[in-house]
């Protein structure tokens, strides 16, 4: 059985569509634990209520050598196969991303390369989009690298851009995108795996 490790830092709805899909069998894997930077997060609230270990890990209070030493134990005791970032807003550490190469997935809701890297999260995308003038949006399934949003896309989902859209109209459709796109990418990455 693999073992997905999933980070967030807010309420954690795609942390919640990921647990559902572990609950119908759509994801071929357990979760082994959430970690987040925020002890006021949502997602631990979720995490708690299906029995799921959750680590309040802020890098805001350690160097980071530290942050990434805690990091790193927390995977290996968790024997994480896989980690899945959903709405986590700090950077991951090199040397996470190093000892877990092709196995860090983060959902972006933008058509990437499009809105992506250093302050494009949140409504930020969205007005983005809407002040571009775009015809449509999405959001974009991808494995994380060293640069904000730039690792290879493996999956997106499209969604047409109305004249009426506000930032919040347009994000709430992408969320609802994000919540099927996210749980079938993670299932295939994970056979990839294989």
């Amino acid at each position: 059985m693999k073992h997905i490790v999933v980070f967030a830092s807010g309420s954690g709805t795609n942390f919640q569509s990921i647990i559902d899909a572990v609950q119908r069998d759509e994801i071929a894997a357990q979760i082994s634990g959430l970690i987040s930077n925020r002890s006021s997060a949502g997602a631990i609230d979720r995490a708690r209520k299906n029995g799921i270990p959750v680590r309040v890990i802020n890098p805001d209070e350690l160097s980071e050598k530290d942050f990434s030493e805690y990091l790193l134990r927390q995977l290996e005791n968790w024997d994480a196969d896989l980690i899945a970032l959903a709405g986590y807003l700090k950077k991951i550490p090199s040397s996470v991303i190093k000892e877990y190469e092709n196995r860090i997935l983060n959902i972006h809701p933008s058509l990437l390369p499009k809105y992506g890297g250093k302050g494009f999260f949140g409504l930020n995308v969205h007005r983005a989009v809407l002040e571009s003038g775009d015809m449509e949006s999405g959001c974009s399934v991808h494995i994380v690298t060293e640069e904000f949003d730039e690792g290879p896309v493996i999956a997106q989902s499209k969604v047409r851009v109305y004249s009426n859209d506000t930032p919040e109209l347009l994000a709430q459709r992408i969320l609802t995108e994000e919540h099927k796109l996210y749980p079938i990418a993670i299932q295939k990455h994970l056979q990839n795996l294989d």
